[in-house]
């Protein structure tokens, strides 16, 4: 039986948090190889790059596995490209250190514990393994397989006009309202770190009121107290949870530990990829434990994650279900997924199976297929990197393609024919 009346929380964090800059450095770091890739005449499928960076006090470390432009390796005197004991071409690291301290930066920290500026920068990228290489790229007529094994998960449901869980939504939200208000001046006494938590009651299924309201937000006036900071973020969340009611019984809790100074990597290390349920549904939905950012989309953990959401928002744009999870799952070096699975949550009106017959005949679920419906080639993830990669405005640049709806009439006409 499914329960009608229930509580149900998610969190957001900043660009500033310490995750979410690595996750921004990793993101930047794919759309520099990209821009590259263009310049060069490289053909775009052929880029390969997964990165992974560590922050600390200022320090950053980048390190992964890349197949990049010329532009991008270093050359020894003699104008060759210098090869690394392992056969690998050596990357040059001045331009991903500038693309590091540039997306610093524009996030906002020059502070003495973490200073765009200041920090030190270890780059140790290196070439892609020959033996996943070989296991991914077209060759003959082997089509490109998926970089890596592993399942997906697309959710969609009725609960916002995006078509997203109401408690990620909402705490997504509060938190770009936060961004925006500091870098305009309205809120300039606040840092760049800051989380959200963000509590719904449901009735009858559906959002009915805020019950709880969390937010811990860095602010460089030390002299600030927790009722002081609520009085400059107060405005900023009710604003942002104006498409819902906030009961008037509800819990506030406003940098419930005291003051907040010390901040992002100089107040704890991050890493990317270590939000990844605040990157998707807020855990309404399942994630298949594979991060996004810093990877290519040969990588399905990141491509056919995006399809299962195009996926699944389509479902409910449709009017085919009110709720929608699909799953899909790969093996390295195969093309097409092993299996797709779609559960309507009792909400359908077309029968789950018949959706699973149809929906790789809308959309090729092949590493290629998604690269190419969806455009996914482009310099267009460092804007993915905070405050969710779902729910977003698709962008005139190519960004969030997997947000359209434009699906549509293929479902509709697809599950009439079957």
């Amino acid at each position: 039986m499914v329960r009608s009346s229930y509580q149900f929380t998610s969190e957001s964090v900043s660009e500033g948090h310490p995750d979410k800059v690595c996750d921004r450095i990793s993101d930047e770091i794919v759309d520099l190889v990209f821009r590259e890739a263009k310049k060069t005449g490289m053909d775009p499928a052929q880029v390969r790059i997964a990165c992974e960076t560590l922050a600390t006090t200022n320090r950053v470390i980048i390190a992964g596995e890349v197949r990049v432009p010329e532009t991008l390796l270093k050359r020894g005197k003699d104008g060759k490209i210098l090869i690394d004991t392992a056969g690998h071409p050596v990357v040059n690291p001045a331009k991903f250190r500038s693309t590091a301290r540039k997306a610093i930066r524009a996030i906002g920290y020059e502070q003495s514990g973490f200073h765009w500026k200041t920090a030190k920068i270890d780059v140790l990228l290196h070439g892609q393994s020959a033996d996943i290489a070989a296991g991914v790229d077209a060759k003959g007529n082997k089509d490109e397989g998926a970089g890596d094994q592993g399942i997906m998960f697309g959710y969609a449901c009725r609960e916002t006009p995006e078509l997203m869980p109401a408690p990620i939504y909402y705490a997504h939200k509060i938190l770009e309202l936060l961004s925006a208000a500091r870098r305009n001046g309205q809120a300039g006494i606040l840092g760049p770190d800051a989380k959200s938590q963000v509590t719904v009651r449901y009735e009858g299924g559906k959002p009915a009121e805020v019950t709880q309201i969390v937010l811990s937000t860095q602010h460089l006036d030390p002299s600030l107290t927790s009722s002081d900071v609520r009085k400059i973020v107060e405005p900023y969340i009710r604003e942002a949870l104006g498409g819902l009611a906030i009961s008037p019984n509800c819990v506030w809790y406003i940098n419930p530990t005291g003051a907040f100074v010390t901040g992002g990597p100089d107040g704890d290390a991050g890493v990317t990829g270590r939000k990844i349920i605040v990157d998707t549904y807020g855990g309404a939905a399942p994630h298949g434990g594979g991060a996004f950012s810093g990877k290519d989309p040969s990588k399905v953990d990141r491509s056919a994650a995006y399809a299962a959401r195009y996926l699944a928002k389509n479902v409910v744009a449709a009017n085919l279900a009110d709720r929608c999870t699909i799953q899909l799952s790969y093996a390295i070096g195969v093309a097409q997924p092993l299996s797709i699975y779609v559960d309507l949550h009792g909400t359908g009106k077309v029968e789950e199976d018949k959706l699973e017959s149809v929906l790789g005949k809308v959309l090729d679920l092949s590493p290629r297929g998604i690269r190419t419906h969806l455009g996914l080639n482009k310099p267009i993830y460092a804007k993915t990197s905070s405050y969710g990669h779902f729910g977003r405005k698709a962008g005139r640049d190519g960004s969030f393609s997997w947000e359209k709806t434009d699906l549509v009439p293929a479902l509709k006409a697809a599950v009439k024919a079957v």
